[in-house]
């Protein structure tokens, strides 16, 4: 900590009187296994910041392209870059606190307009530097295919029968090839609770790495799942007729659910699995799947 408290203060010329360590959002909680390290942080002049650092080699590329972001993007969607500091292992991001803004999981038609209008503005912004595509970016991912070629994981969930996989299967891999991904439009990509907060009526997104350009429409087709198993509208009740795209999320979250979790997020599947579970009776209705 002393280490961090040293760089904290020669950057922002303040002192740290106080720390308290903060989870992926302004929350307080543990620090997760293997992510990076947050605080709120109050200085010695009055201000507080929001101080994220990177714990090793593998979380430091994905805090060097956050700060990327924060340097070339600006909008009332996103907090204040304070400042950055890059090293080989650990750099660190100092941004502007949002611990006074609402992050309580409540959603109502002003809060799911107020987050349509920030992805809104998002996707009408320049694209920082080195934005990859979204075609690029689910290179990473799993789909249907590898369901088809290792059906016995999804089928271990018992969310649907061999006999519901054979039959709709042909039908959700066509409708995933069809989604259309490519575009120009700025996308955030991560856009779930988390990593939404709400200030004076207007939503503001954080943890911004995964930022790459496609259509506008994905970003809100992703969200949608999370926002319907938190009590929100369903998804085809924000986005009509996006059954190609609800078909390419379900074979990401498919392809997974029924594997064994990594050790830094041992309960990611329970929440996949949730989505998943969303998401399938989207593709039900939008696909006429039986």
């Amino acid at each position: 900590m002393h280490g961090l408290e040293d760089r904290v203060a020669r950057l922002l010329a303040a002192r740290p009187l106080a720390w308290v360590r903060r989870s992926a959002a302004w929350q307080p909680a543990e620090a997760v296994a293997g992510g990076n390290d947050r605080f709120t942080v109050d200085l010695d002049d009055g201000r507080r910041v929001f101080v994220k650092a990177a714990t090793g080699t593998h979380t430091a590329p994905w805090l060097r392209r956050e700060a990327e972001v924060y340097a070339h993007l600006h909008g009332s969607f996103m907090p204040e870059l304070i400042a950055f500091e890059d090293d080989p292992v650990e750099p660190l991001l100092i941004l502007e606190d949002l611990g006074d803004a609402d992050w309580d999981v409540r959603w109502d038609t002003a809060r799911v307009s107020a987050v349509r209008s920030a992805l809104g503005a998002v996707a009408a912004s320049s694209p920082p530097p080195n934005t990859p595509s979204l075609r690029e970016m689910l290179a990473d991912f799993g789909r249907w295919a590898d369901v088809e070629a290792d059906p016995e994981p999804f089928l271990s969930t018992g969310i649907r029968t061999r006999e519901w996989l054979d039959r709709a299967l042909p039908i959700l891999q066509a409708a995933a090839d069809d989604a259309p991904i490519d575009g120009n439009d700025l996308l955030h990509l991560d856009v779930r609770s988390d990593n939404l907060c709400f200030r004076d009526g207007r939503a503001i997104l954080v943890d911004w790495n995964w930022c790459c350009t496609g259509p506008a429409d994905f970003d809100v087709a992703a969200w949608l799942p999370s926002l319907a198993t938190e009590g929100g509208p369903r998804p085809w009740e924000v986005l009509p007729a996006a059954g190609a795209y609800s078909a390419m999320l379900a074979g990401v979250w498919a392809a997974v659910v029924g594997l064994p979790p990594p050790p830094t997020a041992p309960t990611v599947r329970e929440g996949q699995r949730r989505q998943l579970e969303t998401t399938l009776a989207w593709c039900e209705r939008e696909l006429s799947l039986q």
